[in-house]
């Protein structure tokens, strides 16, 4: 029996899922924070990502990206994303990554009172830091963000033995930030989040 189906269905509902845009929802490797990769390049969805959105809008749970790249470049490399999902890019005013205030602004952009069930994906360690701060769940990224850093091809050139010894690496910094989970990529954050929902049951606080 899966998580979910041991949970009462209105323990289930998680209150919004924010995600990082650039080594999350596209861009594998977040090759274009490190400018190592033409910025015009297109941006392609990352393993997972288009049903992981799926999954989330069919459940009605809002959804917003956010990133601190330039504007014109972030709705760029959105084009590749669902319409429906918000961008909630933080002005400039606003305290950079590791603050707080960029999570906090995504939540009230999306109409969002309260931070319980509140849930940050990300594989930037900047950005989950400061989901962290804001008091989010958070949900780190081993293959696909930064830590990593490979373009799609070049990771599935690695020997496997190489991908584990990177992948190990990047999960243990991640852990080490303090985020409540690692997965590989987006493919597994369904999993993932039925498990937030069952410490959420449990009583566990982020």
């Amino acid at each position: 029996m899966s998580h979910a189906e041991t949970l009462p269905q209105t323990a289930l509902n998680l209150t919004a899922v924010l995600f990082g845009l650039s080594g999350c929802l596209v861009d594998f490797g977040a090759r274009t924070h490190r400018h190592d990769s033409p910025l015009a390049e297109p941006a392609e969805t990352t393993p997972g990502a288009l049903d992981a959105l799926q999954s989330l809008q069919r459940q009605k749970i809002p959804c917003a990206w956010l990133d601190e790249l330039p504007p014109a470049l972030c709705h760029s490399m959105a084009t590749a994303l669902p319409e429906w999902i918000k961008d909630a890019q933080h002005p400039a005013t606003i305290n950079p990554w590791p603050a707080p205030d960029a999570c906090w602004q995504a939540l009230m952009n999306l109409g969002i009172e309260r931070l319980d069930g509140c849930v940050l994906v990300s594989g930037e360690p900047r950005l989950l830091q400061s989901g962290l701060n804001a008091g989010l769940w958070t949900i780190g990224l081993a293959s696909c963000g930064s830590l990593c850093g490979l373009a799609p091809e070049a990771w599935q050139a690695l020997a496997p033995q190489e991908r584990d010894i990177k992948r190990g690496k990047a999960t243990m910094q991640l852990f080490g930030l303090g985020v409540h989970s690692v997965i590989d990529h987006l493919g597994e954050l369904d999993t993932c989040l039925a498990d937030i929902q069952l410490r959420r049951f449990k009583g566990e606080k982020p």
